[in-house]
Formats: structure tokens, C-alpha cells, sequence
């Protein structure tokens, strides 16, 4: 099906130019229809690329500009080689180009052959005396897998309390539980949430994926106690006084029904790290920090900064005084410099985190897990956070990320992410990207990437207009992956995409090749393009970490019941009448358990209740998964003690208490890290997984 012209048709020139810059004039919502994009769509957007298309003339001087400068270019901003074969770019200079090559290790090369992985600077000379220069990107062909089939569990860190926490799951539990999942399970892995730092706020927003930084942790989820400067503090009651009210939030998550507030838990945290704050640091203690300063560099820098300003100006940074809105300006260097105590505080509090998140890992490693904890890398950051303040030339001013209409969503939807421009990005040889990677690998076993289709493309929302004014903005894939793949081979970490939903075609041979495993969800896996029934276990795809839910979907208990559809009608989400979506759940779990049934999956638990039915088809379900040939399966935790609830319910905000429930079991009733190790339900489960020595 063509396209349908829309309200305001593009000229064929402003087509062009859109093109040229990798703005896309259509796209498909299903594969059998086309819609076009808006004249205002790609007005807007090219104007947020720096392109001025806002008149015919202008659009014709940028289009002339755009294809004289393709005519003349030596080289792109970046090339791309893969070792063991040659860049691609440099066949199409001209014959007799010089080639300079100054390298990562510090060697200079006249040819590209036979390069090491590392990120180069390519000069160019041609025979008649042009020159042009380049990063050059020198990634492996693949990234590193997982030693053999591995099984580990999913959980929603701040979810876990431990009769320890403060009210939510913190490091310590996180490296707890990698310890005890590791030596008395068999896992191989924990995966958790982003942890990355949040947008303080009043109440600060619950989402883990709407960050104020992707590149530093949250300080939120410190252990306190396993702080050494805790045992030195000049007034110990003081802490002893935090410690009793912490104690109180978490009784009062665990007992009476309260939600995690993770606002009161940081209230209490803040109080006690300023305690610790005034101990100084031993002189080994002192040499660690500095070695993290000078490692971190500007980024540190400019992220305390971004704290410290916070706390005089508020949280979004467009509302600070003119001369602090650039972090580069004289008046920031002022500010910071008036503030350097607190600047110190907040630079301390992300080494702190960062030593602690370096111990999880390590706790999982030595318990023997091959691969450790998983961390999530979100999609985007907060407009008004540290890192769009801090790195303003590479982000998209006007633009936010979302998703196009499609079929479960006719208006499309707008996250509120401000996307980066790919082509800062490519001038500087992709740098905030490598940068952020680095600092996560730093203490990840592996990565998930959310969204991963946003290496290839990003739907940009024009500021003020609603998503179905909204256009597709491709990135150099190639570039990414480069990028992706080098830090991660760095590390000798694995990759997961969150390759959920519409993706285009393409894209996940595109990722198969480079490594990087996708992501299957039990439910989803139907031959969509046959009979459309639950796809056997056999056609199922290796490359990927196989599930049964995620932590925006119902719980598997949940599922098989058909709890998830009552909910969604108390909070008058249904599109459909009741009667019609419990029977289209119920025909959706019964065609699975059947499926289950027929390949002998399906045993009793022995107790003959409803309770033990359902534990045994989540058993089965699980069964099922290890009959895949997936590389790695995981076990969302809640799914070990009947949790019903979602941990994130889309298409709410505040009518669904999303990112602030504690895993529970199948009556509702909060289950402890220490009620987890010791229940029969959660241990019968994993035995299943552990059978098949996955």
C-alpha cells in the first residue's frame, strides 16, 4: 500500500534533504501499510539536526550544501573496520591516497592492515593534495557469548528487601543474592534493573528508565553499614537514630502494606553518607578515591556539578540562571568552584557506589557464575538531568524519543528522552557513546541494552506536538555496533537486546552477526507467520535469553490464571469488553498449557490444590524454556513465590503503583531476600532449571 499524503506534504526537495540526512519520509506500522511523514515533521526535525529547511529557498540552499559536501568528502566523520577485513570507506578514495594512521597504543601506520581493535585517527592525503580526517573504529567480528547454557534469574533490585535494607533492596542485597544464587542454585547470572542515577524531585520519579544519568549509579542503593567510614563517625547514635527509622520504612513495606518510598529511603541515606562524609579517608582509602577521580575525569566532574547545582537551583537545568546553563561557562566554573565541598560530597557518593556494585559482581563471580550481574542500559536520560545539562552539543534540542502509532497504540507514544544527534555523534567518533559503555562494563558481567533497535533508528517527537507528528532518524548502525562490540570484547562481557515488537527487517540478523543475543518472551513466541500457534521449542532462536515475562508484563501466575486481565479492568485499561479479554486470555494460556501437556512437561507438585496446580505449570513453563536452544534463560524472580502483580503496568502513571511494590508471594504478602532463600516453592523451580544442567 502507498503512502497517504498527509495534512502537509513534504515538497520532493525537502524529501531529499530529509533522506540525505538520514531523516525518514514514511514509515509502516504494519507490512502491508505505508503512512508519510509530515512536511512539519521533517521540517522540525531537520532544524534540531541543525539544518534550516523552514522556507523553499532554505530548503534548496541546505539541499545544494548537503550534496556538495557528499561530492567532496574523502571520508565520513568515522570509519568503521572490522579486524580481519579492511574499512570499507578508504576502497573508494582515490588511487595513490596516503593513509596516516595514528593508533590507540600509540603506534602510526601507513596502512590499515592488520590494525588492533581500538579507536584510531585516519588522516587521508590524495595524490593532488586534499586531506581529511577521521576516527577510525577497529572492532572483532563478534562480541564475547556465554560459556555454554546458563540459567539466572531477573529481578527489580529496589523490589528485593532484605531484613537489612532501608526500606528497598540495596547493594548489599543485590551481592547477597548473587552469592546464595550462585553457590545454592547454580545460576549464572542475576539481571537487574537500570541502576542508573535518578532526577531528584519532590517525589522523584519512581522509573528507572527516565534517568538523570545513564553513565553514574544511584546512591540511593548503598549499603550503608558496609561503608568503612560507618564504624568512625563522630556521632554514632546519630547513625544508630537512621538506622531505627530505616528500620521502620522497611517494617512498614514488609507489614503493613506500605509502598517502597524511595524518596524516605534517600531522605535517611543522604543524612547518614553526609555522617560518613565528615570521617576522613584512610590513606589507602584516599588513593582509591583519587585513582577514580583521575579515571572518571570531566564527566565525574561535570556530574557532580550537576548535584551540586541541583541542590541550589533545582533539578532541571533549563529553569537555572542563564550563565549555568553551560557547564563550560565562566559562571558554572564559578559556581563550582563556591561549591566544591559538594561538589567532593556527590563525587565521593558515585566512587562509594561504584565500589560497591564492583563487589556485587565480584560476590557473583565467586560464588561461580560464569557471567555475574546483568546490569540495563536505559534508552535515553531525562531532558532536565546531569547528562543532557553536561553533554548538551550531543543531544537533539526540541526532540524526545518514542514509538510511532501502530496496532496497540493508535497515538503513538512520547518518552520524554531527548535523542542524540548521530551526527555530533559521528564527529567525535562516537566518544559519549564509548564513554557510557566503558563506565557501565566497569562493573557488569554482562548488558542489556533496553530498546536495542535504537542502534539502528529512533522515532523523534517534535516538542509540543503529539507522537503521530513524529518521524524515524536513522543511526549509523554499523558505527554502534562497532562500538558496542569493541567495549564489550573489552570486558569480555556478553550483550542482550531487548528486541521486543515491531523491529524492522533486518536489524536482528544485523545483531545475530555482531553477537549480541536477543530477547524471547514465552508468550510472544508464535508462528506469526503460519498458523500462528506457540512456537515449539526447537524453532525457537539460540541467540537469545529466553523468559517467561518481563518487568512490564504480568507475572507468569498472573497469566495462567488471568489475574492480569482483572486488573487492567479495575483500572479501566481494557479496549474490549471483559467477557471478550478473559476469553482470549484464557484461550492464549490453554493453547500453551496444552502445548505443555503434549510434550510430557506438565507433572503434578503432589498437593492437588489450586496453589499447587499453578506451581506446576509454571514449572512447565520453564521446562518448556530449557527445551529451547537459548543461550541463557531467565527466572523473573517474583515467578518463584506466585507474585501476581506487575512490577510496571503500561498505560498508567498514578493509578497503578509502578516501581514501588516488593516481590510477594501468591496472598500478596511481602517475601523477604531471607524468606527467598529458604522457600520450598523458589527452590522446587529452580531445581527444574537445574535438571537439564543449563
Amino acid at each position: 500500500m502507498t503512502a497517504p499524503r498527509p495534512a502537509d506534504p513534504p515538497s520532493e526537495d525537502l524529501s531529499r534533504l530529509a533522506v540525505l540526512h538520514g531523516v525518514a519520509t514514511s514509515y509502516s506500522p504494519s507490512s502491508d501499510r505505508v503512512v508519510a511523514a509530515s512536511a512539519t515533521a521533517l521540517t522540525l526535525t531537520l532544524a534540531a539536526l541543525g539544518v534550516d529547511a523552514s522556507t523553499p529557498g532554505a530548503v534548496s540552499a541546505a539541499l545544494a550544501a548537503r550534496e556538495r559536501d557528499a561530492g567532496e568528502r574523502l571520508l565520513p566523520p568515522t570509519v568503521v573496520g572490522w579486524s580481519g577485513s579492511p574499512p570499507a570507506a578508504l576502497a573508494a578514495l582515490p588511487e595513490g591516497t596516503r593513509l596516516r594512521i595514528d593508533t590507540e597504543q600509540g603506534e602510526t601506520r601507513a596502512s590499515a592492515d592488520g590494525l588492533p581493535p581500538g579507536v584510531h585517527r585516519l588522516t587521508a592525503t590524495t595524490p593532488d593534495g586534499r586531506t581529511a580526517a577521521a576516527h577510525l573504529i577497529v572492532a572483532p567480528p563478534r562480541l564475547p557469548s556465554p560459556a555454554g547454557r546458563t540459567h539466572g534469574l531477573l529481578v527489580q533490585l529496589y523490589s528485593l528487601l532484605s531484613r537489612r535494607s532501608w526500606g528497598m533492596g540495596d547493594l548489599g542485597d543485590l551481592a547477597e543474592l548473587a552469592g546464595w544464587a550462585g553457590r545454592s542454585l547454580g545460576a549464572g547470572f542475576v539481571q537487574v534493573n537500570p541502576l542508573h542515577a535518578a532526577v531528584p524531585g519532590a517525589p522523584t520519579d519512581p522509573s528507572p528508565y527516565r534517568p538523570s544519568s545513564r553513565r553514574f549509579p544511584d546512591p540511593v542503593h548503598l549499603r550503608v553499614e558496609d561503608i568503612p567510614e560507618a564504624a568512625y563517625v563522630e556521632d554514632p547514635e546519630r547513625l544508630r537514630s537512621l538506622l531505627e527509622r530505616a528500620g521502620r520504612l522497611r517494617e512498614a513495606v514488609l507489614h503493613q502494606g506500605a509502598l517502597i518510598d524511595r524518596d524516605a529511603v534517600w531522605e535517611l541515606k543522604r543524612e547518614a553518607l553526609e555522617l560518613l562524609g565528615e570521617v576522613p579517608l584512610g590513606p589507602g582509602r584516599r588513593a582509591a578515591y583519587c585513582d577514580f577521580l583521575a579515571e572518571q575525569g570531566q564527566a565525574l566532574e561535570d556530574h557532580a556539578t550537576w548535584c551540586a547545582l541541583a541542590e541550589v537551583h533545582g533539578s532541571d537545568w533549563h529553569r537555572w540562571p542563564t550563565g549555568l546553563r553551560d557547564p563550560r561557562s565562566a559562571e558554572t566554573v564559578r559556581a563550582r568552584n563556591g561549591l566544591m565541598d559538594r561538589v567532593d560530597f556527590w563525587s565521593r557518593l558515585a566512587w562509594l557506589t561504584d565500589t560497591q556494585l564492583t563487589a556485587a559482581q565480584r560476590a557473583g563471580r565467586e560464588a561461580g557464575m560464569p557471567v555475574g550481574i546483568v546490569h540495563d542500559l536505559a534508552v535515553g536520560v531525562h531532558p532536565g538531568g546531569a547528562d543532557a545539562w553536561a553533554q548538551q552539543e550531543y543531544f537533539a534540542a526540541g526532540m524526545s524519543v518514542g514509538a510511532p502509532p501502530d496496532a496497540f497504540n493508535a497515538r503513538g507514544q512520547d518518552w520524554g528522552l531527548p535523542p542524540w544527534r548521530p551526527d555530533r555523534l559521528a564527529e567525535s567518533g562516537y566518544a559519549p557513546f564509548r564513554e557510557l559503555l566503558r563506565a557501565l562494563f566497569r562493573y557488569a558481567g554482562a548488558l542489556r541494552i533496553d530498546h536495542v533497535m535504537g542502534l539502528f533508528r529512533l522515532w523523534w517527537v517534535p516538542q509540543g506536538h503529539p507522537p503521530t507528528e513524529g518521524t524515524y532518524v536513522r543511526y549509523d548502525a554499523e558505527a554502534m555496533l562497532a562500538v558496542l562490540v569493541l567495549e564489550a570484547s573489552r570486558a569480555g562481557a556478553p550483550v542482550i537486546g531487548e528486541d521486543l515488537g515491531t523491529v524492522e527487517p533486518g536489524v536482528r540478523e544485523a545483531l545475530r552477526e555482531r553477537g549480541v543475543l536477543g530477547t524471547s518472551v514465552l508468550w510472544f513466541e508464535r508462528d506469526w507467520e503460519g498458523d500462528g500457534r506457540p512456537l515449539p521449542p526447537d524453532s525457537w532462536r539460540a541467540d537469545c535469553l529466553a523468559t517467561a515475562t518481563t518487568h512490564d508484563l504480568p507475572s507468569t501466575a498472573a497469566r495462567l490464571t488471568g489475574e492480569h486481565v482483572e486488573l487492567r479492568d479495575s483500572l479501566g485499561l481494557l479496549t474490549r469488553p471483559l467477557e471478550e479479554e478473559r476469553a482470549e486470555a484464557a484461550a492464549d494460556a490453554g493453547e500453551w498449557l496444552t502445548l505443555l501437556s503434549r510434550l510430557g512437561l506438565l507433572h503434578g507438585t503432589g498437593g492437588g490444590s489450586d496453589t499447587s496446580s499453578e506451581e506446576a505449570e509454571i514449572q512447565a513453563v520453564h521446562r518448556f524454556l530449557l527445551r529451547t536452544p537459548a543461550r541463557m534463560v531467565g527466572v523473573w524472580l517474583p515467578d518463584g513465590v506466585g507474585d501476581r502483580r506487575p512490577q510496571n503496568l503500561p498505560g498508567t502513571w498514578d493509578q497503578y503503583p509502578n516501581w514501588r511494590l516488593p516481590i510477594a508471594d501468591a496472598q500478596g504478602r511481602p517475601v523477604t531476600l531471607e524468606d527467598l532463600a529458604a522457600s520450598p516453592r523458589l527452590h522446587a523451580l529452580m531445581e527444574v532449571l537445574r535438571e537439564r544442567g543449563s
